[in-house]
């Protein structure tokens, strides 16, 4: 099981932990489980006794998730510390792998969006991607901040779902879920679902997301067959699309083409959809048609590859 996993689990104790907890420590727990998981993710560490040990933490701690106390705050403060330095040893033992191009947020991306899930007009004139999974607490926590901006910008702003898995024991099916649920026009009803009942109580089984297709409206019998059939291929190709533009962490997010890596907070959006609906409207008076826009500004001119420099 990879640390990503373990942050995960961290991360829901923390999120189901009783309001005793003081907010401070709360947040400083969040910010320590987020830095383990993104280690994990630029380090890949599949040291099997570390990993064991890791684990036997993390399973001791979910134990009394419901019942953290102060006292409970400080033994996992503790055990934070022993997992960091855990860590940071595996990571000095293994020879230093080159780090993960990251897209630039300067330039722009041509990530498609045609046949995907989305919210908001088709001709809006700034298109909001995100790459995520229903596994990802950090996804999660920026569904709020989705609905807001669609709130505030209206019109001028539609919102596009991406699958990328980096969970993959624990986000896969419920990805094909959602896929098969837009097969049938149904995906946002899904999609509440999956977060809702799947995230928040972790059950992503075959057998617990059939019962939200049910809930959702959907022909089982098709949303079997999509499942089994078209949805896995669909959710790969997908992903090997968004690796390609640099994508290898969720949440990760395409405004107009421009990168915006994790939950990051609402005015770091805001400065960038600002920014693109100034230069969208003066090209549109200047005559670009806006059901075009997209297309002309995004998918024609916007990069297809992440640039990667090439060592002298």
């Amino acid at each position: 099981m990879r640390l990503a996993a373990h942050a995960a689990l961290a991360a829901l104790v923390l999120a189901t932990s009783t309001a005793c907890v003081s907010s401070g420590k709360y947040r400083a727990l969040e910010r320590r489980v987020a830095e383990l998981e993104e280690r994990e993710t630029q380090r890949q560490l599949e040291v099997s006794g570390t990993l064991l040990r890791i684990e036997a933490q993390l399973a001791a701690l979910a134990v009394g998730f419901g019942r953290l106390s102060d006292l409970g705050v400080e033994d996992l403060y503790a055990k934070l510390t022993q997992l960091e330095r855990q860590v940071e040893k595996v990571g000095a033992a293994r020879p230093a792998r080159p780090s993960r191009p990251q897209p630039d947020p300067k330039k722009t991306y041509a990530v498609a969006v045609a046949g995907s899930p989305s919210r908001g007009p088709a001709d809006a004139l700034v298109t909001i991607v995100r790459a995520g999974e229903y596994a990802c607490p950090f996804c999660e926590k920026t569904r709020p901040t989705i609905d807001q901006l669609l709130a505030e910008y209206g019109n001028d702003v539609r919102f596009v779902h991406k699958d990328y898995i980096v969970h993959p024991q624990t986000a896969t099916d419920a990805a094909h879920a959602a896929c098969a649920a837009h097969r049938q026009g149904r995906f946002w009803e899904m999609d509440h679902l999956l977060w809702e009942k799947a995230f928040k109580t972790r059950q992503f089984d075959a057998a617990h997301l059939e019962t939200l297709a049910a809930e959702a409206g959907l022909d089982l019998g098709r949303y079997s067959a999509d499942v089994a059939g078209a949805c896995p291929g669909r959710v790969a190709a997908e992903m090997q699309e968004l690796s390609a533009v640099g994508v290898g962490a969720t949440p990760a997010f395409f405004i107009n083409g421009r990168f915006l890596s994790g939950a990051q907070p609402i005015t770091a959006f805001r400065t960038i959809i600002d920014e693109e609906l100034t230069l969208a409207r003066k090209r549109v008076k200047t005559g670009t048609r806006k059901k075009r826009y997209y297309e002309e500004w995004v998918m024609k001119k916007g990069l297809t590859r992440i640039e990667t420099t090439t060592p002298p």
